[in-house]
């Protein structure tokens, strides 16, 4: 005979829709906080304020602003995640055309409002420790997408090298890192797509130059 269950083994499983949304609208409400105001003149009675829930109903959540804020950071990378499979399941053409869609792409993602945002408060005010110390290339799904594209281009002779994460390395550096930096600074270099074309045009044909084998123009 079963025996009735007790209160604690009850609430084992996925926790009530009401609770999800209540995290969802916390991590929602800090995200626009952060983005606005910065982490340091970012308060957790604020976050609580502006969404209208009590503080300790944070505190229960989210032990600490930090920890807020790396949910904000997470929520954002599964954001991103979904719109990179999105943008590989939509990419045709051989292996180094869907690496040249995908590249693109991030270029794009790098320079949304929101992105900026958050990396420049994770590295102008250090918010998460630790981070330094994880491999990305080992366990973030988004860098391991990219590095799965060129080894697929790799494996078709369109690239050169050895190490398939030391070329989207370099290729994510080529591309994202200068505007990203320029757009932390506060500058609009490129706010425009035709901005960001011709960019990226010329990152590419540099890329390729220094990662491609001989390649028809066609393909560059």
């Amino acid at each position: 005979m079963m025996k009735e269950s007790s209160p604690i083994t009850a609430r084992v499983g996925h926790p009530p829709q009401e609770d999800v949304e209540t995290s969802n609208r916390i991590i929602d409400t800090a995200a626009r906080l952060f983005a606005a105001q910065g982490f340091a003149a970012t308060s957790v009675e604020q976050v609580a304020s502006t969404c209208g829930v009590g503080k300790d109903t944070i505190h229960r959540r989210f032990p600490s602003k930090a920890t807020l804020f790396a949910a904000v950071v997470e929520r954002m990378r599964a954001r991103t995640l979904d719109g990179l499979e999105a943008e590989i399941g939509a990419a045709d053409g051989d292996a180094l055309s869907r690496l040249k869609r995908v590249a693109r792409w991030f270029l794009t993602v790098s320079l949304e409002p929101d992105m900026i945002a958050l990396n420049r408060i994770a590295l102008s005010e250090a918010i998460l420790p630790g981070e330094d110390r994880r491999d990305p290339w080992e366990s973030d799904p988004i860098t391991g997408r990219l590095v799965a594209l060129v080894a697929a281009a790799q494996w078709d002779g369109m690239l050169g090298g050895d190490d398939p994460r030391v070329i989207a390395a370099h290729l994510l550096h080529s591309i994202v890192l200068g505007p990203s930096n320029d757009a932390m600074l506060g500058r609009m270099t490129y706010a425009s797509s035709e901005a960001r074309d011709r960019f990226f045009d010329q990152a590419w044909s540099l890329f390729l130059h220094g990662a491609g084998r001989s390649l028809p123009a066609a393909a560059r």
